[in-house]
């Protein structure tokens, strides 16, 4: 959220009776950013005034930014037939260009932690509802099919899903003898993952036989069954028992040693997020992996947060005394259009997560489980370990810091 956005206008209220879908009504529904309130549906024209503005949403009354750019928007909504507005008034510049050029209904998302913006082009939106823990949003895009956005920030979308949701989960389980050949029983555990798209990929692994996920969210679950069957398909598998809560506290009440990997597909680490990147959850993590289990972690972008990533490394290699790498994927819906994983593993038998001992090719029934596999394979998997100049030096330099890395980790 950008704080405070939009205070330097004065808050306006229209007062005259429903926006209707004539012209005229433009000239009357103009709104500034801090007293828009979003909706998919008809919009709401006594809005409240908003300290904080969610980057990257748009409706249907028109915002804008000073009476020049007031025309513009009002002649560009008049020629496409269509009502947008852009709540964060940092890109005024940006959104002048968008008005006088495009003619359709885009979707502008912006983070003041990337500092970069991205637009998708909007077909139609499906759904928009604010759960107890953030906004839900999924519309229907021109080019990467639905899309769905917690808090205004990209989580997946029809198109390019399979290349988060397959290496992570394949990255740990292929890097692992099968699991029955050490234990009686086996184990995963998902911390979040609500959409269903990693425990689609787990269900691959006929060696696992019970699959746990942690999810806080509920709503993201029952959206993700309604707006995306080919991900949530995923709870439809009996070895998957569902928990809806606090992955920190189940852990904590996890048996030591129960999980032979655990895979946590968490959101960005800001706000409540930020204690799944630092060292008390990692440690909890370490404590529920059996020797030589596993852990597939998102963790970010090489282009953006090296900080991070460096800090992450050094917290987990203290941790979990094992092998420690860095992995990354391209997702071109994501910010930098890239994102990494921390793959590591705890003290015991080595794992060599490189080369995978537990090929997927070689996995009975793997490749057409459900729907065949469209990004992961045996190579992609050992390309995904070839780093930039730039990040083996960052990583590298780590092994020769003998200090303690940080407790706390700043995304910023």
């Amino acid at each position: 959220m950008e704080a405070d956005a939009g205070k330097g206008f004065g808050c306006q209220k229209i007062m005259d009776g429903k926006a209707n879908d004539g012209a005229n009504a433009l000239d009357k529904a103009i709104i500034p950013s801090c007293c828009l309130k979003a909706r998919a549906s008809d919009p709401e024209v006594d809005a409240k005034c908003h300290s904080t503005v969610v980057s990257g949403w748009f409706s249907e009354p028109l915002s804008s930014t000073g009476i020049i750019f007031n025309f513009l928007s009002s002649a560009y909504a008049r020629k496409a037939g269509k009502r947008v507005y852009f709540n964060n008034p940092m890109w005024p510049g940006f959104c002048l260009i968008f008005c006088i050029f495009q003619l359709a209904l885009w979707y502008l998302f912006t983070s003041k932690h990337y500092r970069e913006a991205h637009s998708l082009e909007v077909e139609r939106i499906l759904y928009k509802e604010k759960s107890e823990y953030q906004e839900i949003l999924v519309f229907e895009s021109s080019t990467y099919g639905k899309v769905l956005v917690l808090d205004g920030i990209v989580q997946l979308t029809e198109k390019d899903e399979c290349a988060y949701q397959e290496m992570i989960a394949h990255l740990p389980l292929c890097s692992i003898q099968s699991p029955k050949t050490v234990m009686s029983t086996s184990w995963v555990l998902v911390v979040g993952g609500g959409d269903g798209g990693v425990l689609r990929e787990i269900s691959r692994h006929t060696s696992v036989e019970l699959i746990d996920i942690c999810e806080i969210d509920k709503m993201v679950i029952d959206v993700s069954k309604k707006f995306f069957p080919e991900l949530s398909m995923g709870f439809e598998d009996p070895r998957v028992q569902l928990h809806i809560g606090d992955a920190i506290e189940f852990l904590r009440c996890a048996p030591e040693g129960k999980y032979d990997a655990v895979i946590v597909d968490s959101s960005d680490p800001v706000g409540p997020a930020q204690e799944l990147v630092e060292k008390p959850f990692f440690e909890t993590i370490a404590r529920a992996l059996r020797p030589g289990g596993v852990l597939c972690n998102m963790a970010e972008s090489m282009w953006l947060h090296t900080h991070l990533i460096q800090d992450m490394i050094s917290i987990c290699r203290e941790t979990f005394k094992g092998s420690v790498h860095y992995a990354w994927t391209s997702v071109p819906t994501y910010p930098s259009g890239v994102i990494g994983f921390l793959v590591c593993s705890t003290e015991g038998p080595p794992v060599d997560f490189i080369h995978p001992i537990n090929p997927i090719e070689e996995i009975e029934g793997a490749l057409k489980h459900r729907r065949e596999l469209r990004f992961y394979n045996s190579e992609i998997h050992k390309a995904a370990f070839a780093l930039p100049s730039f990040v083996k030096r960052e990583v590298t330099s780590l092994r020769s810091n003998s200090s303690s890395p940080a407790k706390r980790i700043c995304v910023s």
